[in-house]
């Protein structure tokens, strides 16, 4: 998402996405609570250049760990493309791995088209001398250093702190590991004035204990510094913030087609505090 494929798309999601347990407490705490959380995804629109008719899936999301621990996530993303011609399945499959604490991320995607393995990226990431080291052992063995970067978890944090103090514009180097895991991406991220859920807001609903709680609209845009000429977002990801983390009501624009995420089941795995059992890579 800001990258070439779908399944990028939906792994820069995942990385901002955290649901919280309805705890005052881990949200004073300012812990992203463990969670699993299914969300059905449409097509919103879709230019002719897009070669695309019709678009639907569902994602799980299970999201654990505590701050001091480090969060795991594991995710998997499945969806019907038909453009008029064929229907594709495609399937994007992910696992990694953050210690905020040691700057480590770890990193394993997968995408299979009809049952089909197309791309197997994984690796390690870590913060050394300002810079960020990455030791890939999928689909090659090989070592590189990017730009000082921030890791997904530790991004998602940074919004939350960013949005409590009313700071409404910043921007930030991100590595999730997608794509080939070789690359880091530039994101603006612009945080809304905090409101309420309007009345009747269907998404808001599943969102349990939360449903009436406020939240900021938050938009973060991906943009590849290696273009030239007119700098565009490749990629613009839009959604509701919860204070402790969790998202919701998510869309996902392309340019040439655009996607939404509406919550469909969540269920509390835990607070997040650091007395929990901690995290497996």
């Amino acid at each position: 998402m800001y990258r070439s494929s779908l399944a990028a798309a939906i792994a820069a999601w995942a990385a901002t996405t955290g649901l919280a347990a309805a705890s005052a407490n881990a949200a004073a705490a300012g812990a992203l609570a463990p969670h699993r959380a299914i969300y059905d995804i449409e097509l919103k629109e879709a230019s002719e250049r897009s070669g695309i008719e019709g678009m639907r899936g569902r994602m799980v999301y299970e999201f654990n760990g505590s701050e001091c621990a480090g969060y795991t996530t594991n995710f998997r993303f499945v969806t019907r493309i038909d453009t008029g011609e064929q229907v594709r399945v495609t399937d994007q499959q992910s696992l990694t791995f953050e210690d905020l604490t040691a700057g480590l991320f770890r990193f394993e995607t997968k995408s299979f088209t009809d049952d089909k393995l197309d791309k197997d990226v994984s690796g390690t990431a870590e913060e050394q001398d300002g810079n960020v080291s990455i030791e890939l052992s999928e689909p090659e063995p090989r070592e590189l250093e990017l730009a000082s970067s921030r890791f997904p978890a530790s991004h998602m944090l940074e919004v939350i702190e960013n949005a409590r103090k009313g700071k409404k514009l910043f921007e930030a180097r991100i590595f999730d590991g997608s794509e080939n895991g070789d690359e880091t991406y530039l994101t603006t991220t612009i945080v809304g004035n905090a409101q309420k859920p309007e009345a009747g807001d269907a998404d808001a609903a599943k969102a349990g204990d939360l449903a009436n709680a406020s939240y900021w609209p938050v938009s973060i845009a991906y943009f590849d510094e290696s273009t030239t000429g007119d700098v565009v977002p490749v990629y613009t990801q839009s959604f509701k913030l919860y204070e402790n983390g969790v998202t919701r009501d998510l869309t996902l624009d392309y340019g040439d087609f655009v996607l939404t995420g509406r919550l469909s089941k969540l269920e509390i795995l835990g607070t997040g505090d650091c007395n929990q059992a901690k995290a497996k890579p």
